[in-house]
């Protein structure tokens, strides 16, 4: 017998002793109704695995969780859930904490999610019925395991995650570059004896694919991501949307609209909700909106911004709702909840919907408008319901990648690296000339929004490349102004994210930029202001402007320009309810 095969033997010997025995290792179920078990995978590496259970309960539906972030964290979840009639599953990703293996981002994570749930359905304590809750990472597995197709799946609860990996890296071009060098370097394994270097240094690392080495080892996940700017092959095996439509399964989308996250886990939901082949399942999407970033999910402060009690949400308690009606027998026939609900920035309350958007909501645009001197909160940037009925000189500014335009306004406490997704008064950043500002008067009454925002504007640089990024910002009468949403658009990815085309200098280009899914409703008083800029940095890349890509080292100045004239009426898209 080759080695090879031996381990083939080993592995479908050892799955089936463990689903005769759950308590094939590790602590007895009786002590503290916790059992840790090591569950093999289909090619034999065995997963740490804590089940949680009622001992004197008999076979129950079960809520799986599969983590790289430490599988013991949640003792607390998994109680509630064992109090409400569940046994609770959770689970070390392969090669994290105690499983074995090695950590690839995702690579494993079908697979593995499969084998797992196919595990659980054979123990004599479930059901037959199987959850799976999580969110960010936690929350992809389960859409990675639910394309598999594993019987025993019923229902699924991600919190903020994407069903398209490569939108989960890249807006409109631009890479969300803080974001995954930071998770990467916390998650790629370290020489010994070695530390991060300033990440504010190392986040203006050129050319881009050096920038692992430059935060002080090799990351062979990040140089790979960095190096599929378009959406092509590389990413085929994380592109799950088009099988999304082939799933039957109720499925409870939680995200903020200040999470990164946003677009993807909206776009999921609508995806199931229009598209899905099973009517059930069309009917049984459900959307919870909120006001929160990637790690405030639930919570009322967000930010600069407290939204109030309002905002805040049991997400544990509105997952087991959930999973009562789809796990548990009895419980289907109850009424069902609004397939959406979502949280208005600003009068801070709670709306209930039958889709998103919400139906009846219009787009309508606001006109950026000036006399060529928009520059800084001080300019003469307005914004306006009136487009413009002649020909105005057109608002520039030098967009320097050696002194890129902050996502968030440094100060001593808050350094270029902390940059933050939530709202975050931008004052401090309208005061840059490489800032254009435009700022309606202060409305007469309350404008409501709730749909996807969008900047449709005209522009032109003097570079083969250059980015617009935009920001949505609710302006208080005291001059508070922290933004409600934020989009980016790289110049040769207008037309095509996957064929990029340099610009040709001085041509005026219509382009579009999605600041994301927002309900807002801004107080009588207020103003709206829009602020545009060629860089939202370190949330996104700076771009060089050189179109060379991430193997460039040289950088250009360049001259942006926004139109505003009758044949080139640049403007903010909302979607008024």
């Amino acid at each position: 017998m080759t080695r090879r095969d031996a381990m083939v033997v080993f592995a479908l010997l050892a799955v089936a002793a463990s689903a005769q025995s759950p308590a094939a290792s590790g602590q007895d179920a009786g002590a503290g109704g916790v059992q840790t078990i090591s569950v093999p995978m289909r090619d034999g590496v065995l997963l740490a695995t804590d089940v949680y259970r009622d001992p004197a309960g008999g076979p129950a539906p079960v809520i799986l969780t599969r983590t790289p972030y430490d599988r013991t964290r949640g003792k607390d979840v998994a109680q509630r859930f064992v109090k409400a009639g569940y046994v609770f599953v959770a689970q070390d990703c392969r090669g994290t904490r105690a499983s074995a293996g090695v950590m690839a981002p995702y690579n494993n994570e079908g697979q593995d999610g499969y084998d797992t749930i196919e595990w659980i359905t054979r123990q004599p304590w479930c059901s037959g019925k199987v959850g799976m809750r999580g969110g960010s990472y936690v929350g992809a597995v389960q859409w990675q395991a639910a394309v598999e197709h594993p019987p025993g799946l019923a229902a699924i609860a991600p919190q903020a995650t994407w069903t398209s990996f490569h939108s989960n890296l890249y807006l409109g071009g631009a890479v969300r570059l803080g974001l995954i060098a930071g998770w990467i370097a916390g998650n790629t394994p370290k020489p010994a004896g070695s530390s991060p270097a300033d990440m504010d240094v190392a986040l203006m690392t050129l050319p881009l694919c050096a920038v692992d080495e430059a935060i002080g080892w090799p990351m062979p996940w990040l140089d790979a991501f960095l190096g599929h700017p378009e959406p092509d092959g590389f990413w085929t095996r994380l592109e799950l949307k088009p099988a999304l439509p082939d799933l039957r399964l109720p499925v409870l989308h939680v995200v903020g609209v200040h999470d990164f996250f946003s677009r993807e886990s909206v776009d999921g939901f609508t995806l199931m909700r229009e598209r899905a082949k099973d009517p059930a399942a069309r009917r049984e999407q459900r959307l919870i909106l909120g006001p929160w970033d990637h790690g405030t999910v639930g919570r009322a402060k967000v930010a600069d911004m407290d939204y109030g009690p309002e905002a805040v949400i049991d997400t544990v308690a509105v997952e087991i709702g959930f999973f009562d009606r789809h796990l548990k027998p009895g419980h289907a026939a109850a009424d069902a909840p609004p397939a959406v609900r979502y949280f208005s920035l600003g009068d801070n309350a709670w709306h209930d919907a039958d889709a998103w958007p919400p139906a009846g909501v219009k787009d309508v645009p606001f006109y950026l408008r000036s006399a060529g001197r928009a520059n800084t909160r001080n300019g003469d940037g307005r914004l306006s319901r009136e487009a413009p009925a002649a020909a105005e000189p057109a608002d520039s500014f030098r967009a320097d990648p050696a002194n890129p335009t902050p996502s968030t306004p440094v100060t001593a406490k808050r350094p270029r690296k902390a940059a933050v997704w939530g709202p975050v008064d931008q004052s401090a950043t309208e005061d840059r000339a490489d800032v254009l500002v435009y700022t309606s008067p202060p409305l007469e009454a309350p404008l409501a929004f709730a749909g996807r925002v969008r900047a449709r504007l005209h522009v032109a640089a003097d570079t083969p490349d250059a980015d617009w990024a935009v920001k949505l910002v609710d302006v208080h009468p005291d001059g508070f102004a922290p933004h409600i949403a934020r989009g980016i658009l790289r110049g040769r990815y207008r037309d095509s994210l996957v064929q990029p085309e340099p610009l040709e200098p001085g041509r005026v280009y219509e382009i579009e930029v999605d600041l994301g899914p927002v309900a807002a409703t801004i107080a009588a008083g207020h103003r709206l202001r829009v602020d545009v800029s060629g860089a939202d940095f370190p949330l996104y890349d700076r771009n060089p402007n050189t179109a060379e890509g991430i193997r460039g080292g040289g950088t250009a100045i360049a001259t942006e320009q926004v139109h505003h004239s009758p044949a080139a009426a640049s403007c903010i898209i909302l979607p008024l309810k």
